[in-house]
């Protein structure tokens, strides 16, 4: 029987050892063994802490619904029942000193239509204009079309900058934790590169062919998105798949003639593998290539990431006053707030998102903070970023008083920047550890950051090491 290891236990890494094991079918005779390390705890960002009496997910709380791979992966595992979606829709901006309203019809922050009160309370008379200019007398592209651009830039020339900073760089750079004006339009939105290389419309280009109902933007599991790491573990254990945490991999380094062509080294002692499948951050993963691939280090090395703080908050329901609607507010990179631009990124009401988080007299909000090019929250330690975003909540939503409970998640270096061109890197790297023999990488570096993107990189690291692995035989 061949052995494979496979470095990591975040989803991707869960996802790529359930699909060696043979996925929703099960193992077979052909099937490898499995052994996955992992230097903390299963899970990855995938994680949840009590709070009160709930448990709460203090990394990806959903998963997007119009991406199949999560829905198909808890169906696999017999979960279906659990999913619970989005309880309600629409969330809020601080724009022009106060909050509004996100319009409807918003393709990842760039609208669709535009209502002409609800654009100018927005963006101001000459933003709403500029913007509106799209529907009827559309901007050509300035250039011809290129394989990739910036978000930002490419938006701005079709519907003007103040539709960048007030919605598109709030909503797709708070995902990414990063700025719009760098992201890459091919790997983070590819549709929005298609229709702004175009002479036509960009908000009716992006306008969704069902009129914008086309269900539940997110979902999530009724114990919280965190469950889905426990889901495939405990599948993983049934088949037989050997699990280590806290266990660090240090190096991956050639074996011996005939012995087993890679051997992992951990710090209590090497575990042999036939393949191995490298589900890590992109440093560590140069880390562990460099000896065998220069150039393939060097394109992670290319791949920075952001660091974000969450600060999850119970209070008394009077003691906050929350808008109408909505699961949430958005805060615009370098709105003035009480004690200088705003710390917080966004500000999630976890209890009307989900159902299974309400509670009577109780509201549970989630602040998020820290962006690639804000490491504030870095030098504040927990006590003092709480005090810090507790006056931010006072002038968001009236806060008063002390909250019931703070509980404060850092998550370093987090958030890989998707950098124009990144796809040709990505491309580079897969095709550099592939041409190593028995090696794939996979995990939020590369090809999208969300929970399903992450099971899609990982089940597809998988099936090229088991399609590698058939050649050898």
């Amino acid at each position: 029987m061949t052995h494979v290891v496979v470095v990591g236990g975040g989803i991707a890494g869960l996802s790529a050892a359930y699909e060696l094991t043979g996925g929703a079918a099960g193992p077979t005779a052909p099937t490898p063994s499995v052994t996955l390390l992992e230097a903390a705890a299963l899970g990855g960002v995938l994680r949840r802490v009590a709070i009160g009496d709930r448990v709460v997910d203090v990394g990806p709380d959903g998963f997007l619904a119009r991406r199949p791979e999560a829905i198909a992966l808890v169906g696999e595992l017999g979960a279906t029942g659990a999913v619970e979606p989005i309880a309600a829709s629409g969330a809020w901006v601080v724009a022009r000193g106060k909050l509004r309203r996100l319009p409807a019809g918003l393709a990842l922050g760039v609208p669709t239509r535009l209502r002409t009160t609800q654009a100018v309370g927005l963006l101001g008379l000459r933003g709403a204009l500029r913007a509106s200019v799209d529907l009827v007398a559309p901007r050509p592209a300035r250039r011809s079309p290129l394989p990739d651009r910036a978000i930002g830039p490419l938006v701005a020339d079709k519907l003007g900058q103040r539709v960048v900073d007030v919605l598109v760089d709030p909503l797709v750079g708070g995902i990414h934790a990063g700025r719009v004006r760098d992201l890459s339009a091919a790997a983070v939105f590819p549709p929005l590169l298609d229709a702004g290389q175009g002479r036509g419309s960009l908000m009716r280009a992006l306008k969704s062919p069902t009129g914008g109902d086309d269900g539940p933007a997110f979902v999530t599991l009724r114990d919280g998105a965190g469950a889905l790491a426990e889901l495939v573990a405990g599948v993983l254990a049934a088949r037989g798949v050997t699990i280590a945490t806290d266990r660090a991999v240090a190096a991956v380094r050639r074996g011996a003639p005939g012995a087993p062509r890679w051997v992992v080294e951990t710090a209590t002692g090497e575990v042999h593998a036939d393949a191995v499948v490298l589900a890590t951050p992109a440093a560590a993963t140069a880390a562990l290539l460099a000896p065998h691939d220069r150039d393939a280090a060097a394109m992670l090395g290319a791949i920075d990431a952001a660091s974000v703080a969450v600060v999850t908050s119970r209070h008394g329901a009077g003691d906050v006053v929350l808008p109408d609607g909505g699961t949430g507010i958005l805060v615009p990179a370098g709105t003035d707030g009480p004690d200088g631009p705003y710390l917080a990124t966004a500000v999630t009401f976890l209890d009307r998102k989900w159902p299974h988080l309400a509670r009577d007299g109780e509201v549970l909000l989630r602040v998020s903070a820290g962006r690639i090019d804000d490491a504030r929250p870095d030098d504040l330690d927990d006590a003092a970023l709480g005090a810090r975003v507790a006056g931010e909540l006072h002038a968001l939503v009236g806060l008063e008083g002390s909250a019931l409970e703070v509980v404060v998640t850092r998550w370093p270096r987090a958030f890989p920047q998707y950098r124009v061109n990144h796809l040709v890197r990505v491309e580079g790297i897969e095709r550099a550890a592939g041409a190593l023999g028995g090696v794939a990488v996979a995990g939020a570096a590369y090809r999208g950051v969300g929970v399903p993107a992450c099971i899609a990189s990982g089940r597809a690291a998988a099936r090229a090491v088991r399609t590698w692995l058939v050649g050898q035989s």
